[in-house]
């Protein structure tokens, strides 16, 4: 009985242990971030994404701060839970399928409902910088579609 008691009591302080490792709040300095260059599936012109992140289960959120060279875009995509757009530098476009193009500066916040198909970049003059958060349905936060044309382009 007392082998089982002392075995029980380890096994919660080590469960304790873990979950006070978890519940931690990590900081991931600027410096030791990866820079990656956008895609050329899933973007048109020059495109940077820094200080990416994905969190673990439970959490969904995911994103990164994009930039934009000027008349850089994404191509068509949808997200299962919607997107946030925080446009910090320059200024673009934001376009939903069969809608307008609407132009976005920094300064602005963008929603865009889940599953709506949409792409947004800076414009033909300018770059652009947003941060861009996105939560994941089943491990899946992006589904990248067709890239936008010249003709859909508003500065062509």
């Amino acid at each position: 009985m007392k082998c089982s008691i002392a075995f029980i009591s380890l096994a919660l302080m080590g469960t304790t242990s873990a979950l006070a490792q978890s519940d931690k709040v990590v900081v991931t300095p600027y410096e030791t971030q990866q820079i990656s260059a956008g895609s050329p599936e899933n973007f048109t012109g020059k495109v940077r994404v820094t200080s990416r992140f994905q969190r673990q289960s439970p959490a969904r959120i995911g994103g990164g701060d994009v930039t934009f060279e000027a008349g850089a875009r994404t191509a068509w995509h949808t997200h299962p839970l919607g997107q946030t757009l925080i446009v910090t530098e320059g200024s673009g476009w934001v376009q939903h399928w069969d809608g307008p193009a609407q132009v976005i500066k920094a300064g602005d916040v963008v929603w865009i409902p889940p599953g709506v198909k949409h792409w947004h970049g800076a414009s033909h003059h300018s770059g652009l910088r947003h941060i861009a958060i996105a939560e994941a349905l089943d491990g899946k936060s992006v589904t990248w579609l067709e890239h936008v044309s010249n003709d859909q382009y508003p500065d062509h």
